[in-house]
């Protein structure tokens, strides 16, 4: 998913008092590493359950709608604790990520004591430690991956366990299903509590076996989907037995995004939101750009994000002269992403493979129509006639015609388009309902584990 971008910074908490800053391999620690500080500053209620939220790589500017998440998880009463197998290589743009980025335990950051950990497992409890490697071993055999890394997620595991008991976490949650999952389930083996998957696609689906998702699906307590795409991507490789654990839960937009924003601009400027990396086919955009250009529309484009290819993009902006009229932003703090949001008549998002992305329902949360792509879960949310206009991913003259027509289109119209996604993003994505079903799921799969 691309990053959930456009929630106002004043509208996160602050850390809770007495909370302490993750201790770092070999950090000595001032205080005990708990919990029990967050009592009075994260839950009214001390019955509230402790519950462990688990990414490859937290905080993120891309995964800013997990923060949201955990946010509304804490408000309804709920201690969660933040994991990541590694932190994020590119700089935080936000105050809000940052603090989360002293609250979150970092897996790799204690390399060191892994073996301890892995060691203390197997001596205390042998027989979930053989079989934690037994099905290790079964996922690097079906995976047909490297052993060297399924060795690590293995010594990860044990890591992460160490931690999920010392703050007695009752569940684990798991955005992806990558190396955070495979560490989860072997978490449960060696005798951790029960692990759920939220699991968004495109990059799930592009190597299935070699991530062993169905093993991962099939051990989970329950496995959310997020778009009926999802789901019916997940059908093709998990198991019909146990297909009724997977739940569609769609992805949430909080107050602060659907009461913000302003009726579209009446200007010729266009908007895309996205990492500079080939499934957002950014290239595209800006042939379709040169295409507009030369069909005698002023238009303007900007693109907020960094990546992989922005040498590239910057080249083909130079080939075709398109300097006076594109603009690559780099990665904005959200409050200044909102802004170029509320400059801009629509957003273009011309990617050749998603899930669902946030950045398109916070857009039409802002009053924004959009034009995408007919991929992974896009066309659930853009509507064409109603909400926005949809296009053959890979198409540039298809997009060209369709960023013609928004910038022709009259402005009233624009609004209209504008009210009516943003009315759906109210009805279908709403943050608590969607974190309430989660909260419900999370609730259910604990009483069963208590029986």
């Amino acid at each position: 998913m691309e990053p959930s971008v456009t929630a106002d910074r004043a509208d996160s908490p602050r850390p809770a008092e007495g909370l302490p800053r993750p201790r770092r391999d070999g950090e000595a620690a001032a205080r005990p590493h708990t919990l029990e500080g967050a009592s009075s500053g994260l839950i009214g209620d001390p019955t509230g359950r402790r519950i462990a939220y688990l990414t490859n790589m937290y905080p993120s500017i891309s995964h800013t709608f997990i923060r949201r998440e955990i946010e509304e998880l804490e408000r309804r009463g709920h201690v969660v604790l933040r994991l990541s197998i590694r932190r994020s290589a590119s700089p935080l743009a936000d105050d809000a990520d940052l603090r989360e980025s002293d609250r979150t335990f970092v897996c790799l950051e204690a390399r060191w004591s892994s073996f301890a950990a892995a060691l203390i497992a197997a001596i205390a409890r042998p027989a979930s430690f053989a079989a934690a490697t037994i099905a290790m071993l079964g996922a690097l055999w079906r995976s047909h991956g490297s052993a060297v890394r399924h060795l690590a997620y293995l010594l990860e595991a044990t890591v992460l366990l160490r931690e999920v008991r010392r703050h007695r976490c009752q569940h684990v949650h798991v955005h992806f299903g990558t190396n955070s999952a495979a560490a989860a389930r072997l978490m449960r083996l060696l005798g951790g509590p029960p692990y759920s998957l939220t699991l968004h696609g495109p990059d799930e689906f592009d190597q299935p076996r070699s991530l062993d998702l169905a093993a991962k699906v099939g051990d989970s307590a329950f496995t959310i989907a997020i778009s009926s795409f999802t789901l019916a991507s997940l059908q093709r490789w998990v198991a019909p037995g146990h297909w009724d654990r997977i739940k569609v839960i769609r992805c949430g937009v909080g107050d602060p995004v659907l009461k913000g924003g302003s009726p579209a601009a009446d200007t010729l400027q266009l908007l895309s939101i996205a990492r500079l990396v080939p499934q957002k086919s950014l290239h595209q955009l800006i042939e379709a750009m040169a295409i507009v250009r030369r069909g005698g529309v002023a238009a303007r484009l900007t693109i907020v994000g960094d990546g992989e290819q922005r040498r590239s993009l910057e080249s083909q902006i130079d080939r075709l002269g398109l300097h006076c009229c594109v603009e690559l932003a780099g990665w904005l703090p959200e409050q200044a992403v909102r802004r170029r949001i509320d400059l801009a008549r629509a957003l273009v998002q011309p990617s050749v493979a998603e899930g669902i992305p946030a950045v398109v329902m916070e857009a039409m949360a802002m009053r924004r129509p959009v034009i995408a792509t007919f991929v992974g879960g896009v066309p659930e949310l853009v509507t064409p006639g109603r909400n926005g206009w949809l296009v053959p991913a890979g198409d540039p003259v298809a997009l060209a015609a369709a960023m013609t027509d928004v910038l022709s289109t009259p402005i009233d119209r624009i609004r209209e388009m504008g009210e009516a996604g943003r009315q759906d993003v109210r009805e279908r994505h709403d943050l608590g309902k969607a974190v309430a079903a989660l909260e419900a799921a999370i609730v259910e799969s604990m009483a069963a584990s208590s029986r």
